[in-house]
């Protein structure tokens, strides 16, 4: 009994050390901290450009009457409506242009009637000078065998001058008679383009956008026009981008196009780059045609995503992309330890990064790079939730 004692004691010594001994241990090796990391895929990214403003016509032909003060009395075209190049879209008060047409044809016929006279008055006193002209040679034929006195002779010289003026009155007869008609048949040309303005036409085909012409009013060339016409009737979605996002766009980069009240996506490409940016906004201009039929109204709101690059090539979270001055890198996590590894990005959109050299897919990187954890620290990875 008395050696039972000492030997109890001595296990008893023993259980409670290594309980001591236990906590001691797990404090001087305590788990890794958590960290959430990413894995690495491979995939395709996008780099879009948002471009928003109005709809727009490419073209806007401003249709004005050519001629003035006269009365509208006829409107054949509306808004909307689709017209053909050289089709009647109104017609003018033409009454007074007809009167004058009608004194313009009786000047022109009694020019042609001087003319005619003067015609006749000519071939009268081109026999008179011939006959006198004969007289007087005759006269001065017997002059010199002393039959005809000086008298005579000057009879016959004065008759012979006065037939050759009256040859050339009616020679001046015939010019003014000719001039006359010239000038009545240049009145009637003019009178007869006035006429045809008279008929207000569109030089395009296109859409009607918008009319302001009334049955009555009186036509004025100054002032807002009759007319306005979407040449072939194009649309395009005119905006402002910023003088960065400026240079990535080019002609002939496809986008994809929402409008205002429609429940479809359009689509389209990029047409014009303005070669200038605005000093005071920065802002440069972009205008996006339209493709197939499809108008939007003009001035209502448009957003269109233009594609400026498309790659494929193992893709990160941006939050795990740290941009240094001088480099650029990723935290990779490989067997809990963390490895700040330098990489080439590519391009980014939609919160991601391409990553074109030193990271592979399926390799895990920190979620949010840089934030707690250093290069060479261990850690326990947790795998970020998929959204």
């Amino acid at each position: 009994m008395t050696r039972t004692l000492p030997l109890l004691a001595l296990v008893l010594s023993l259980h409670a050390g290594a309980a001591l001994a236990a906590p001691e241990q797990r404090a001087a090796d305590p788990r890794p901290p958590s960290v959430t990391v990413a894995t690495a895929v491979r995939g395709e990214v996008r780099d879009l450009v948002i471009v928003t403003g109005s709809f727009v016509a490419r073209e806007e032909v401003l249709i004005s009457p050519e001629i003035e003060s006269l009365s509208i009395v006829e409107i054949l075209a509306e808004e909307g409506d689709q017209v053909a190049a050289g089709q009647v879209l109104a017609r003018l008060n033409r009454a007074m242009l007809d009167v004058q047409l009608a004194q313009n044809a009786a000047q022109i016929a009694r020019a042609e009637a001087s003319i005619a006279q003067s015609n006749a008055s000519i071939t009268e006193a081109t026999a008179n000078k011939g006959l006198a002209d004969q007289q007087l040679q005759r006269t001065r034929q017997l002059q010199t065998t002393g039959v005809a006195s000086n008298d005579q002779l000057d009879q016959r010289l004065s008759a012979s001058r006065a037939a050759t003026a009256r040859l050339d009155a009616a020679n001046h007869a015939l010019q003014l008679g000719e001039a006359d008609l010239t000038l009545a048949r240049a009145q009637r040309r003019d009178i007869e383009l006035r006429i045809a303005r008279t008929e207000i036409r569109t030089p395009v085909a296109g859409i009607v956008s918008r009319r302001t012409a009334r049955v009555g009013a009186v036509a004025a060339a100054v002032g807002d026009p009759l007319f306005r016409i979407i040449s072939e009737g194009a649309v395009e979605l005119e905006g402002d981008i910023s003088e960065t996002t400026l240079a990535k766009l080019k002609p002939g980069q496809k986008a994809a196009i929402d409008a205002a009240g429609w429940d479809r996506q359009l689509t389209g490409a990029v047409r014009l780059v303005a070669p200038e940016v605005n000093r005071t906004n920065r802002l440069g201009r972009v205008r996006i045609a339209l493709d197939g039929a499809d108008r939007p109204p003009l001035g209502s709101f448009g957003r269109a995503m233009v594609e400026v690059a498309r790659s494929e090539g193992v893709l990160v979270p941006l939050s795990a992309v740290m941009f240094a001055q001088n480099a650029v890198s990723v935290q990779v996590v490989k067997d809990g330890v963390v490895e700040t590894r330098t990489v080439t990005p590519g391009l980014r959109a939609d919160n991601r990064v391409e990553i074109r050299q030193g990271l592979q897919a399926g390799e895990q990187v920190v979620a949010v790079s840089g934030s707690f954890v250093r290069n060479g620290d261990r850690v326990t990875p947790v795998a970020l939730a998929a959204r």
